[in-house]
């Protein structure tokens, strides 16, 4: 179906859906700074394909929903949490499966214990535990090197943006396949002309609250699933060991030589553990 805009928590939210309502649901949850469409429509379909109904939604302050003047502050990941329980309201959905990436990710965890009864399940992918753990090695300093850079963009010419979108996605990419320049550069011209202010989404490197939530993870009594790359960059692989170690029963996907990424190569290695772990 086409894109629609929900009236959420006094904010809008974009979203979309594949497959048949009447299917098992499935909320995907994008990390920081990326809209939606990083949720690939070909991978969203393939999840549909296997008997889900796949929804998939902008963030605030990314894509085509609600967002900020940049370097501000205006939310928590508590509302943000809120955000994704009110999409399900929106389409009139009791409870989901929810797979988050990245910071999705810690958003399904918190969602999990903040809202229990409206998640079945969570996957996290390349993500990391919402709690204090010490000693889990840092974001690689190569990609903070690369994002300083932003403030002399010209947000307003296209090839600059999709260029920086282009290199910045290619410094997530692990060893394991090469990198498909073309796919995201489709993506990243994509997402110049859908962002409302593309700038807005340096906001999410602020993102605070949640406190309360720290190391209630084990708290989490649902089936929970970890898929993440050996190579990544942005939250190493130790994060997913953490995550593991954190949840009572987890189980782990790991995908050698994969970065900070949903690679197509993957994609039908990731919906078979899903749709294993949405039965």
């Amino acid at each position: 179906m086409s894109e629609r805009i929900l009236d959420i928590n006094g904010v809008e939210i974009c979203a979309e859906s594949f497959g048949d309502s009447g299917d098992p649901p499935i909320l995907l949850i994008m990390g920081a700074m990326a809209s939606m469409i990083w949720w690939d429509a070909q991978f969203c379909r393939k999840l549909a394909e296997r008997g889900r109904f796949v929804i998939r939604y902008d963030n605030r302050d990314v894509g085509s929903s609600t967002v900020y003047a940049p370097e501000t502050n205006n939310y928590s990941v508590e509302d943000m949490t809120d955000d994704a329980v009110g999409v399900l309201d929106a389409f009139g959905i009791e409870n989901a499966h929810f797979v988050g990436m990245s910071l999705g990710g810690m958003i399904a965890q918190i969602a999990a214990i903040r809202h229990p009864q409206r998640v079945l399940t969570i996957t996290m992918i390349a993500s990391s535990p919402f709690a204090e753990i010490p000693d889990l090695p840092p974001i690689d300093e190569k990609i903070l090197e690369f994002h300083a850079q932003a403030g002399e963009i010209d947000w307003s010419n296209e090839k600059s943006v999709t260029d920086y979108l282009v290199g910045g996605w290619r410094l997530l990419n692990g060893s394991r396949h090469e990198f498909d320049a073309q796919r995201a550069g489709e993506l990243a011209e994509t997402e110049f002309k859908r962002a409302k202010n593309l700038p807005s989404m340096f906001n999410h490197a602020t993102l605070g609250g949640g406190e309360q939530y720290y190391d209630k993870i084990k708290e989490i009594a649902i089936p929970a699933l970890v898929i993440h790359g050996t190579e990544d960059a942005v939250l190493p692989f130790p994060h997913a060991l953490a995550i593991v170690s954190e949840i009572p029963g987890a189980k782990l996907l790991t995908l050698e030589g994969a970065g900070h990424e949903i690679h197509p190569a993957d994609w039908d290695q990731i919906v078979e553990a899903i749709v294993e772990h949405t039965n």
